[in-house]
């Protein structure tokens, strides 16, 4: 027998066998280190936002109830530009309602809408009609007995102001006099000295023995003034109404410096199905949306300022 015939099938051998261990030891090492297009499962977990991942709802909770109809419904005012209106097609607009769909869209459903009338939103016990208000609401103690809230999506002033033609420049000088606004509002409540906003800084002290003229919404104030109607020589709501008002030539003035600042919310009736995993989703849906700056953006369009941050003083 050839020695060298006889040691080539051993050597080859031991070469095929230390290439087999050579090409799995690299397999090995390779899975370990992460390709940069491929995250770690802990990169990718936190990189996911909070409102996908969702966890099961509350049988026949109002989280269940929109997810399985796939259509939340929102109820809105459709005369309270620029927060929320009806365009010539029959579509809604403004403010509120761009909150609104972005609401839907995070929690992936589709947003129909309905109109009550303020006075019925904020007194609760909704019946199912609609599932939460979008409407700027503010946060009160009085509501807080029977509705529940999302943190505040943004900030307005309370302004008051006079007609033009009234000559008054000051709210002291509306003492005796009428002053118009909406129904059900916290603006009916300050003049009336019954306020218990969550509001932010100081609240003035209205003027004495003011006589209110009240209409279903704040905008009715203003259409009634700019239709030429007497009834009132003031009309108190919020900046971003008057400021409305006033770009469509209601002949109107602001006076003085806001007379409080508003915290304003998504709104939920307590007397509704159970709303407890919905409130948390609605809670970090509302915190993204100012951390991402969609408020922020929303707020610029249709208010020509950002409103989302609360006045520092």
């Amino acid at each position: 027998m050839n020695p060298v015939h006889s040691t080539r099938p051993r050597l080859i051998g031991l070469l095929a066998t230390a290439a087999i261990i050579f090409a799995a030891c690299s397999s090995a090492a390779s899975t370990t280190e992460p390709s940069a297009a491929a995250p770690t499962p802990a990169s990718s977990a936190a990189a996911a936002s909070p409102t996908e991942a969702i966890a099961t709802p509350i049988p026949d909770g109002l989280l269940d109830k929109i997810l399985k109809a796939g259509t939340i419904v929102v109820s809105t005012d459709p005369n309270y530009a620029p927060q929320s209106f009806v365009q010539p097609d029959g579509s809604y607009d403004g403010f509120d309602i761009a909150v609104a769909e972005e609401i839907g869209k995070r929690l992936g459903v589709t947003v129909k809408y309905e109109t009550p009338g303020w006075d019925t939103i904020t007194a609760g016990s909704w019946g199912g009609r609609w599932d939460i208000s979008v409407g700027s609401m503010t946060i009160t103690v009085p509501r807080r007995g029977v509705l529940d809230f999302s943190p505040a999506y943004y900030f307005t002033p309370a302004q008051m102001t006079a007609t033009t033609d009234s000559g008054i420049t000051s709210i002291a000088e509306l003492a005796g006099k009428t002053v118009c606004l909406g129904s059900a509002t916290t603006y009916e409540d300050w003049i009336k000295g019954t306020l218990e906003s969550e509001s932010l800084g100081p609240v003035a002290v209205p003027p004495a023995d003011i006589k209110l003229q009240t209409l279903p919404t704040d905008q009715d104030c203003a259409q009634a003034i700019a239709a030429g109607r007497k009834d009132a020589v003031g009309f108190l709501t919020s900046s971003t109404t008057v400021d409305q008002a006033i770009k469509n030539g209601t002949p109107i003035v602001k006076i003085g410096e806001p007379v409080f600042t508003e915290q304003l919310a998504v709104s939920i009736d307590k007397s509704g199905p159970d709303d407890t995993d919905f409130l948390a989703r609605l809670k970090t849906i509302i915190e993204e949306m100012h951390a991402d700056g969609t408020l922020s953006a929303l707020s610029l369009k249709w208010f020509d300022e950002d409103l989302t941050v609360p006045p520092t003083s």
